[in-house]
């Protein structure tokens, strides 16, 4: 470890703003200890870097920008850090699925191991993670000379957006990788919250049967609190609700103000990916229900009466 810690964050933003997850993750890098710099790569993207410079915390903002930095591909964006990674003790990405595609390769061209998902840092080169669905918490120490590490977001909380005062450095960008490029990108659009940064997730699961049955019953709650829809692993494998909806060890992890899980049996797989919410409201008909076992309120009752009858109580 060098002598004086000084953290990389790599920041996750659309050109213009920065993405939640890196308030999380810059909240990590400043539990390091040490300064944090925050990588903004990207195309046109000097709204974003001036953003990143009110991050409460942050001592610099380091800018590269260039055409083949647009698209944010993984391979242009771990040679970008690659180019600076000299610099830094430390080399944080947000656990998102960006994040994960980057952090692997930069570890491997770095030659170190990675620390992935991490909730709690309790010192320099030590830190706790979530392993077996949640079940257990590790800790590991890495002796590499630059920790290379993904960030659960919601084990950390939002460095504040505003009050930072950071300088912002224009780098050199790097070259085109040429060994991947960009086909096409689909975005789904929606009025709701994004699943991943919602203070409310409404969630269902394979209880509710069909597509039809998933929208008519739990849109009208979602609309009611202004809440994003979630979904179970089984609701997605059956077809009921798209994949960008699933929440748990394999979909999104989220945490919440409220969560309520509608007709959510709660396999350890989904509980690892919501449990944190800070209130969690459980609708099954099954006394059974592993969900109750975390809930603060839970309702034994059928679903398609309990929840309309909710919606009409709202």
């Amino acid at each position: 470890m060098t002598a004086r810690s000084i953290v990389l964050v790599v920041a996750e933003h659309d050109h213009a703003s920065i993405k939640s997850a890196t308030l999380n993750t810059v909240s990590a890098g400043l539990q390091c200890g040490g300064d944090v710099h925050v990588l903004v790569a990207g195309h046109a993207a000097g709204d974003a870097a001036q953003a990143a410079a009110r991050i409460a915390g942050v001592s610099r903002v380091l800018h590269a920008d260039a055409p083949q930095l647009a698209d944010g591909l993984a391979e242009t964006l771990a040679a970008q850090v690659l180019a600076i990674a000299p610099h830094f003790s430390h080399i944080l990405f947000p656990a998102t699925s960006a994040g994960k595609n980057v952090a692997p390769r930069v570890a491997a061209l770095l030659d170190v191991s990675q620390v992935s998902d991490i909730v709690r840092v309790v010192s320099a080169d030590t830190f706790e993670r979530p392993i077996y669905a949640g079940n257990a918490i590790v800790t590991v120490q890495s002796g590499d000379p630059v920790k290379v590490v993904t960030v659960r977001i919601t084990g950390f909380d939002a460095a504040p957006a505003e009050g930072g005062t950071a300088d912002i450095e224009s780098i050199p960008a790097v070259a085109d990788s040429v060994l991947s490029s960009l086909v096409g990108r689909e975005v789904a659009k929606s009025d709701r919250p994004d699943l991943g940064d919602a203070q409310i997730v409404v969630s269902g699961g394979r209880a509710l049967g069909s597509t039809e049955k998933f929208n008519d019953v739990l849109t009208p709650l979602a609309d009611k609190l202004g809440a994003a829809l979630g979904a179970s692993r089984a609701a997605v494998d059956a077809g009921f609700a798209p994949n960008d909806w699933q929440v748990g060890q394999t979909g999104k992890i989220v945490a919440p103000q409220l969560y309520v899980a509608c007709g959510i049996s709660g396999a350890i797989q989904h509980l690892a990916g919501m449990k944190d919410s800070k209130v969690i409201v459980a609708i099954n008909k099954d006394p059974e229900a592993p969900i109750f076992s975390i809930a603060d309120y839970g309702l034994e009752a059928d679903l398609f009466e309990a929840v309309p009858q909710l919606v009409d109580a709202i």
